[in-house]
C-alpha cells in the first residue's frame, strides 16, 4: 500500500469528515462492478486486502480507497463497424446518409458493443491527515486525483479543498537549489534527474537522467534561462521522489531503513493490522517531508480564486 505519488490539498473545513461521518457515509457509495449498459463506475472499497473496513484510522491518520472500473471500447472498433454499416445502408437506399443519421447509428453501435467490452479497474488511495489539515491523493495525475475528490465530495455532501499553494514558485526554488548548492537546506539531497524548460517554451524541454546535476552542462543550461519543471530530490535520507513545479510528488521511493522498520512488524498474519502499521509509518515520513517542502518554499500561501 506504499504510495507512489502525491497530489496535495488543503482541507478548509473538516466538519464533513469529523465525528465518524466518513465511516458512516462511505458504505452508501461502496463500489459495485459496471453493468452491461454502463461505461464507468467508481466507489469505495476496503484498503486492506480481504478486509471489510472502508476507513482505516490510526492516530489521526485516515486512509480510504476508491476503485474505478470502466469498459474498454476502442474508438477504432466503433469507427470500423460504423463505416461498414453506413456503406451497407447507403448502398441499399441509394443515397448518402445525413450527419444526424450517422450519429444515431454510432450511438446504437456503442450501446450494442459496450456489454461485450473488456473491463479495466484502478484503485486510488486517499490520505487525510487530521493534524495537518491536509488531504493527499495517491494518483498519477491531477485529473485522477480530482476524480477521487469528486467521489468524496459526493459521498459527504460537501468538501472544501484546494491544491496546496506556496509563497514561492517551486520552479524558482528548484532553480536556486541547482544553481547555488549553498542554498540547499539541511536534509535535502539533489538527485540525478531534472527537466528544464526554455523561457517561453521556444526550444522545448531538456531532460537529464542519471546525470550529475552539479556539472557544467546543467549550470550552462540554467545560465541560459532554462527553468526546472521537475527535479529528483531526497529528504532526510527517508524518502526520495521527483518534485514537480506544481508541487506534485511522483515516483516515491522510501529508504531501506523505513522499509526495514515496517518489515519488523509482528502483524504479517493480520492484513488489516499490517496495513495500518505500514500506513502510520508512511504517513509520518510523508507528513514531515511535505512540511519541509512547504517551509522551503517560503510557507503556505492563500490559494488563488
Amino acid at each position: 500500500m506504499w504510495f507512489k505519488n502525491l497530489h496535495l490539498y488543503r482541507l478548509h473545513d473538516s466538519a464533513p469528515l469529523d465525528d465518524g461521518r466518513l465511516a458512516e457515509c462511505l458504505p452508501e457509495h461502496r463500489f459495485r462492478p459496471v453493468s452491461g449498459v454502463e461505461a464507468r463506475r467508481i466507489g469505495w472499497v476496503p484498503p486492506a486486502a480481504g478486509g471489510d473496513a472502508l476507513v482505516h484510522e490510526v492516530m489521526g491518520q485516515h486512509l480510504v480507497t476508491a476503485k474505478a472500473q470502466e469498459r474498454l471500447l476502442p474508438a477504432g472498433v466503433v469507427a470500423e463497424e460504423l463505416a461498414e454499416r453506413v456503406s451497407q445502408r447507403e448502398a441499399a437506399e441509394g443515397r448518402p446518409l445525413r450527419r444526424r443519421e450517422r450519429l444515431t447509428m454510432k450511438e446504437q453501435i456503442f450501446e450494442e458493443l459496450l456489454p461485450r467490452a473488456f473491463t479495466q479497474s484502478r484503485r486510488t488511495d486517499l490520505w487525510w491527515c487530521r493534524k495537518a489539515g491536509m488531504i493527499a491523493v495517491n494518483a498519477s495525475s491531477a485529473s485522477k486525483a480530482e476524480q477521487m475528490l469528486d467521489l468524496l465530495r459526493q459521498t459527504l455532501g460537501s468538501l472544501k479543498v484546494t491544491p496546496i499553494a506556496v509563497q514561492r514558485p517551486p520552479s524558482q526554488v528548484m532553480g536556486e537549489w541547482l544553481a547555488r548548492p549553498e542554498a540547499r537546506p539541511e536534509g535535502l539531497i539533489i538527485g540525478d534527474a531534472v527537466t528544464l524548460a526554455a523561457p517561453g517554451g521556444e526550444d522545448g524541454v531538456l531532460r537529464a537522467r542519471l546525470f550529475d546535476l552539479d556539472g557544467e552542462e546543467i549550470q550552462t543550461a540554467l545560465s541560459l534561462g532554462r527553468i526546472p519543471t521537475s527535479l529528483a530530490i531526497e529528504i532526510d535520507g527517508r524518502v526520495a521522489f521527483t518534485l514537480g513545479d506544481d508541487l506534485s510528488i511522483k515516483g516515491l521511493r522510501f529508504a531501506d531503513a523505513v522499509i526495514e522498520e515496517a518489515n519488523a512488524s509482528d502483524d504479517e498474519e493480520d492484513a488489516a493490522a499490517r496495513l495500518e502499521a505500514d500506513f502510520l509509518l508512511m504517513a509520518g515520513v510523508l507528513e514531515d517531508a511535505v512540511a519541509s517542502l512547504i517551509g522551503w518554499m517560503g510557507g503556505e500561501a492563500q490559494p488563488t480564486a
